[in-house]
């Protein structure tokens, strides 16, 4: 069997979560993809990386037969997954248990999968087959009472049940299974993450049935809960909720932080490289995360990480990270996992992310903004966080002359990148209008003379004059996508004729034969041919939904929605020629992005059934 038959494609899974951590579901049924207590925990199911040695939980009708449907019940991330047997038809449900625990010692994380007979009879085969710490330890495996098993190894445990009459396989650390069902009836799987010590220590009896389907129920109305505080309009309604959903799935509840993604090491190109760990809080991704769930009216959500990010770098610019660990961790260290062979044999396999150390200037600028939009919607800031915004304004403008490893995390030598700079511009023109508007006391002719410097400085060494663009970095001809994010803080307005000038240019020369949009195509130094990167196509859609280009902007907007998969899930890259998804999945900043365009899509044809003009602006409407 190749590797292409053995690993199916990233858009074969879908996500369910309990904004701790997140497991990854196969549509034949197999959770392929789990890590706990937290999302960057080891994996205890890690098959998507290693399918010998990771480790699964599958449930699959006897004879293998793959779903014949799956969806997403109504507003909620629990996962239905219809199969068709020989004899009749079941549906599996699976959840995380909700609600999110608030405290972070809390770290019991419950798996719940229940069957439910549809038509006919229906035979079902189930597999537990735990692997921790990334696949390198197979658990000691042992009998606790009626359908209750443990699985233990190092500082990791599982408890699990099932009504399937589940037996060890002798000799290979494995739970199998048999479970029949027929219509209107109900048969579930448990599986509670515990340390050892919690096993060891209590007297397990097997879960009330009714309890199971209650909690169902919970996590159900949980979800829907969250979703109707969603202000969500326009034809792009359903898709736009459900991405809203992946972000607070990813919103870390104890801390507030957003991971970037739940998974590690898949890679962003066909051949295999380009493998990062996702599993941490990116600044710009978390602060673009939160302005979205805002702009939807999740002002809780990004209150929380507002607060996060305060805490983390200790009130100080100075002690800023560019990414940190979901509880606030600043050493993520990166470290190669040997003995897993990657996805589809495509290694290396990394925990941790060396990028933690690189200086990427437009931090600074993302959170002034930030704290802009949030006092532009009734929350200024209070004595402390404003000692620490004049920090930020302050790093941005004394830093803003060097290069640094910009947006996409640059490998080679720093850069002067215009979309850093632009930022460092944002950071000086959002604090002088904080303090303006909140009557705070701040250097504001430095940073007034400072925000016209960098302005002038971007206008002149980041501007291409003979083709009328702005270009990727001081003093080159490359165009970069990142530049479509210029008008998102203010720096220009979007249909400024530079603006248009440049949103042509990235068509030209950034949209591959497929109709979706690349980072850039200057060589960056790494090996392997990235795919589309698809927030950026998002983003060309939501520049030219704001310049009034309805159709060019619904044909993008379009063709990137067709990048995700059944369910509405989209990776961080796609590779057309083979029609699937490429990196980490799902990825926040796609998903944001997502938002941020049907938004704009929503907004710009809301004003043209008005009959109003849209006005040349500074800053992009507050929301």
């Amino acid at each position: 069997m190749s590797e292409r038959e053995t690993y199916p494609s990233l858009a074969d899974y879908a996500l369910i979560g309990d904004c701790h951590t997140a497991a990854l579901v196969s549509s034949a049924g197999s959770v392929d993809w789990m890590c706990a207590p937290r999302f960057d925990s080891g994996s205890c199911f890690g098959r998507l990386l290693d399918w010998e040695r990771g480790g699964h939980c599958r449930i699959t009708p006897v004879g293998g037969n793959r779903a014949t449907s799956r969806r997403y019940l109504d507003d909620t991330l629990v996962l239905e997954t219809v199969f068709a047997a020989e004899d009749g038809e079941a549906a599996l449900l699976d959840c995380m248990l909700m609600p999110p625990a608030k405290d972070r010692g809390d770290e019991r994380r419950r798996l719940l999968r229940v069957v439910e007979g549809r038509r006919g009879a229906v035979r079902l085969d189930v597999e537990v087959v735990p692997r921790f710490d990334y696949g390198e330890i197979e658990p000691w495996i042992r009998h606790h009472g009626p359908g209750v098993h443990s699985a233990t190894g190092g500082d990791d445990g599982l408890l699990v049940w099932s009504e399937a009459g589940l037996e060890p396989v002798e000799g290979a650390a494995r739970l199998r299974g048999e479970l029949s069902v027929r219509p209107g009836e109900r048969a579930r799987l448990l599986v509670t993450y515990l340390h050892p010590e919690e096993i060891d220590a209590g007297a397990w009896d097997a879960p009330e049935a009714a309890d199971l389907d209650g909690r169902l129920e919970q996590a159900v109305e949980w979800w829907r809960e969250w979703a109707d505080r969603l202000r969500v309009t326009g034809p792009a309604a359903r898709d736009t909720v459900l991405s809203a959903l992946v972000l607070k799935a990813l919103a870390y509840e104890p801390t507030g932080a957003i991971a970037a993604a739940p998974t590690t090491s898949l890679p962003a190109t066909p051949e295999g490289a380009r493998n990062w760990d996702y599993r941490y809080s990116w600044i710009r991704d978390s602060v673009l995360a939160s302005r979205s769930l805002a702009e939807l009216g999740c002002e809780t959500e990004a209150a929380a990480f507002r607060v996060f990010v305060e805490r983390c770098a200790a009130g100080k610019a100075d002690d800023l990270r560019i990414v940190y660990g979901i509880g606030g961790e600043r050493r993520i260290d990166e470290v190669e996992v040997e003995h897993m062979e990657g996805w589809r044999g495509r290694g290396p396999v990394h925990v941790g992310n060396s990028a933690a150390g690189q200086l990427q200037l437009d931090a600074f600028g993302q959170l002034v903004d930030q704290s802009w939009r949030w006092h532009r919607r009734g929350h200024s800031p209070d004595d402390d966080y404003w000692r620490f915004l004049v920090t930020l304004v302050d790093s941005a403008i004394d830093r803003w002359r060097g290069p640094d490893s910009g947006i996409w995390e640059w490998p080679g030598e720093p850069k002067h990148f215009v979309h850093s700079k632009v930022l460092c511009w944002a950071a000086a023109d959002r604090g002088l209008r904080l303090a303006e508007e909140c009557m705070r006391r701040a250097p504001e002719r430095r940073w007034r003379e400072a925000r016209d410097e960098i302005r002038a400085a971007i206008e002149s060494e980041g501007y291409d004059e003979e083709r009328g663009v702005f270009v990727q970095a001081f003093g080159v001809p490359d165009l970069d996508a990142a530049v479509l994010r210029l008008p998102s803080v203010g720096f220009l307005d979007y249909r400024d004729e530079r603006m248009v000038r440049t949103t042509d240019a990235v068509i030209r020369e950034l949209t591959d034969e497929s109709g979706l949009v690349r980072r850039y195509t200057v060589d960056d130094g790494l090996p392997g041919r990235e795919g589309a990167f698809l927030p950026c196509s998002f983003w060309l859609a939501e520049v030219l939904a704001r310049q009034q280009r309805h159709e060019e902007a619904r044909a993008v907007f379009d063709r990137a929605v067709s990048a995700g998969n059944d369910l509405g899930l989209f990776s961080e890259e796609y590779d057309p020629q083979a029609g699937e998804p490429l990196g980490n999945f799902p990825l926040a900043m796609t998903h944001l992005s997502h938002i941020a365009a049907a938004i704009a899509l929503d907004e710009s044809l809301g004003e043209t059934r008005a009959g109003s003009r849209i006005e040349d602006r500074k800053e992009p409407a507050d929301v």
